[in-house]
Protein backbone atom coordinates (compact mmCIF):
# COMPACT_ATOMS: atom_id res chain seq x y z
CA UNK A 1 0.00 0.00 0.00
CA UNK A 2 3.06 1.99 0.57
CA UNK A 3 2.63 2.97 -3.31
CA UNK A 4 -1.16 4.21 -3.35
CA UNK A 5 -2.38 7.09 -2.28
CA UNK A 6 -6.39 7.63 -1.11
CA UNK A 7 -8.21 9.55 -4.21
CA UNK A 8 -11.37 10.09 -2.71
CA UNK A 9 -13.55 8.07 0.24
CA UNK A 10 -17.48 8.34 -0.03
CA UNK A 11 -20.13 7.00 2.53
CA UNK A 12 -23.61 5.65 1.93
CA UNK A 13 -26.16 7.66 3.29
CA UNK A 14 -28.41 5.68 5.84
CA UNK A 15 -31.77 6.86 6.70
CA UNK A 16 -32.21 7.01 10.50
CA UNK A 17 -33.42 4.03 12.52
CA UNK A 18 -36.28 5.55 14.17
CA UNK A 19 -39.74 5.55 13.19
CA UNK A 20 -42.30 8.01 13.52
CA UNK A 21 -39.77 10.74 14.34
CA UNK A 22 -41.58 14.40 15.18
CA UNK A 23 -41.27 16.62 12.10
CA UNK A 24 -38.51 19.07 14.44
CA UNK A 25 -36.11 16.55 15.45
CA UNK A 26 -33.14 17.87 15.44
CA UNK A 27 -30.17 16.10 14.13
CA UNK A 28 -26.50 15.87 15.07
CA UNK A 29 -23.95 14.63 12.58
CA UNK A 30 -20.69 14.37 14.84
CA UNK A 31 -17.65 14.52 12.75
CA UNK A 32 -13.78 13.20 13.60
CA UNK A 33 -13.12 16.54 13.55
CA UNK A 34 -15.82 18.30 15.44
CA UNK A 35 -15.37 20.38 18.15
CA UNK A 36 -17.62 19.16 21.57
CA UNK A 37 -18.07 22.90 22.75
CA UNK A 38 -19.68 24.01 19.56
CA UNK A 39 -21.86 21.15 18.90
CA UNK A 40 -23.02 21.05 22.81
CA UNK A 41 -23.81 25.39 21.90
CA UNK A 42 -25.69 24.00 19.14
CA UNK A 43 -27.37 21.14 20.47
CA UNK A 44 -28.41 22.61 23.84
CA UNK A 45 -30.13 25.96 22.35
CA UNK A 46 -32.41 24.15 19.97
CA UNK A 47 -33.56 21.82 23.07
CA UNK A 48 -33.49 24.99 25.62
CA UNK A 49 -34.06 27.89 23.28
CA UNK A 50 -36.37 26.62 20.64
CA UNK A 51 -38.07 24.27 22.68
CA UNK A 52 -37.29 21.06 20.38
CA UNK A 53 -38.24 18.39 22.15
CA UNK A 54 -36.17 15.40 20.48
CA UNK A 55 -32.48 15.58 18.90
CA UNK A 56 -30.74 12.78 17.63
CA UNK A 57 -26.98 12.56 17.65
CA UNK A 58 -25.16 10.05 14.99
CA UNK A 59 -21.60 9.04 14.41
CA UNK A 60 -19.75 6.91 12.91
CA UNK A 61 -15.70 5.14 12.63
CA UNK A 62 -13.83 7.24 15.40
CA UNK A 63 -16.49 9.85 15.92
CA UNK A 64 -18.64 7.24 17.49
CA UNK A 65 -16.58 8.00 21.28
CA UNK A 66 -17.51 11.68 20.78
CA UNK A 67 -20.86 10.85 20.14
CA UNK A 68 -21.60 9.44 23.11
CA UNK A 69 -20.13 12.02 24.99
CA UNK A 70 -21.97 14.41 23.40
CA UNK A 71 -24.91 12.81 24.59
CA UNK A 72 -24.09 11.84 28.07
CA UNK A 73 -23.08 15.76 28.78
CA UNK A 74 -26.86 16.90 27.40
CA UNK A 75 -28.26 13.83 29.60
CA UNK A 76 -26.62 15.61 32.71
CA UNK A 77 -27.58 19.26 31.67
CA UNK A 78 -31.18 18.91 30.62
CA UNK A 79 -31.76 15.62 32.71
CA UNK A 80 -35.19 13.97 32.60
CA UNK A 81 -34.32 13.14 28.69
CA UNK A 82 -35.58 9.20 27.24
CA UNK A 83 -32.58 7.68 24.86
CA UNK A 84 -32.50 5.06 22.42
CA UNK A 85 -29.79 3.79 20.79
CA UNK A 86 -28.61 2.05 17.97
CA UNK A 87 -25.46 0.65 16.67
CA UNK A 88 -25.16 -0.73 13.46
CA UNK A 89 -22.75 -1.00 10.28
CA UNK A 90 -22.14 1.87 7.26
CA UNK A 91 -20.30 1.08 4.36
CA UNK A 92 -17.76 3.39 3.66
CA UNK A 93 -15.32 3.56 -0.29
CA UNK A 94 -12.48 4.21 -0.72
CA UNK A 95 -10.98 4.46 -3.96
CA UNK A 96 -6.82 4.35 -4.06
CA UNK A 97 -4.63 5.56 -7.26
CA UNK A 98 -1.19 3.47 -7.51
CA UNK A 99 2.04 5.92 -7.57
CA UNK A 100 4.66 3.94 -9.26
CA UNK A 101 2.94 3.87 -12.72
CA UNK A 102 5.43 2.93 -16.27
CA UNK A 103 5.03 6.19 -18.54
CA UNK A 104 2.97 4.65 -20.58
CA UNK A 105 0.28 1.83 -18.78
CA UNK A 106 -2.75 2.96 -17.95
CA UNK A 107 -3.83 4.19 -14.48
CA UNK A 108 -5.01 1.47 -11.64
CA UNK A 109 -7.26 1.90 -8.73
CA UNK A 110 -7.88 0.25 -5.69
CA UNK A 111 -11.19 0.31 -4.65
CA UNK A 112 -11.90 -1.15 -0.81
CA UNK A 113 -15.26 -1.25 0.92
CA UNK A 114 -15.01 -0.43 4.65
CA UNK A 115 -18.21 -1.34 7.25
CA UNK A 116 -17.31 1.26 9.68
CA UNK A 117 -19.01 1.29 13.34
CA UNK A 118 -22.29 3.73 13.44
CA UNK A 119 -24.13 4.83 16.45
CA UNK A 120 -27.29 7.09 16.36
CA UNK A 121 -29.06 8.50 19.74
CA UNK A 122 -31.81 9.39 20.50
CA UNK A 123 -32.73 11.69 22.94
CA UNK A 124 -36.25 12.77 24.02
CA UNK A 125 -38.05 14.88 26.39
CA UNK A 126 -41.24 12.94 25.62
CA UNK A 127 -41.57 9.27 26.66
CA UNK A 128 -40.68 6.38 23.91
CA UNK A 129 -41.15 3.10 23.99
CA UNK A 130 -39.68 1.24 26.60
CA UNK A 131 -39.92 -1.83 25.30
CA UNK A 132 -37.45 -0.92 22.09
CA UNK A 133 -34.43 -2.46 22.05
CA UNK A 134 -31.86 0.18 23.16
CA UNK A 135 -34.07 2.38 25.44
CA UNK A 136 -32.82 3.46 28.70
CA UNK A 137 -35.01 5.34 30.90
CA UNK A 138 -34.04 9.21 32.73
Amino acid sequence: MENFRKVRTSEEEMPLPFPDLSPDVVEMKVKEGSKIRNLMNFAMAQMELKGSRQIIFSGSGRAVTKTITCVEIMKRKLGGLHQVTKVRYKTVLEVWENQDLLPDSPAQNLTVHKNVPSICILLSRDPLDPNQTGYQPP
